[in-house]
């Protein structure tokens, strides 16, 4: 599944009840997702971390929508020029 078609996919589910909530309220869920993903990070538990990560990326692609930001174009800063403003180690 693309980017794009996963965007969608939360779109279609929740973006209804996700713009009504807004894009501060949104933002501590995606947070408090965050949080749950660092604690599974620091444990043994790789089950959980996948299903933190999914969270994540689900929680991030509704902050997208409701920002009217297509993920797919914003990446191309890392997938169709020279990645600036970073220092290699």
């Amino acid at each position: 599944m693309r980017i794009k078609d996963f965007q969608a996919f939360i779109s279609e589910r929740y973006e209804k009840t996700d713009r009504e909530r807004g894009v501060p309220k949104t933002f501590m869920w995606f947070m408090e997702e965050v949080g749950e993903l660092s604690t599974a990070l620091a444990s043994d538990d790789k089950a959980n971390q996948v299903e933190e990560f999914a969270d994540v990326l689900a929680w991030l692609c509704t902050l997208a929508n409701i920002s009217d930001v297509d993920l797919e174009k914003a990446i191309e800063k890392y997938t169709t020029k020279p990645v600036t403003g970073y220092k290699p180690k």
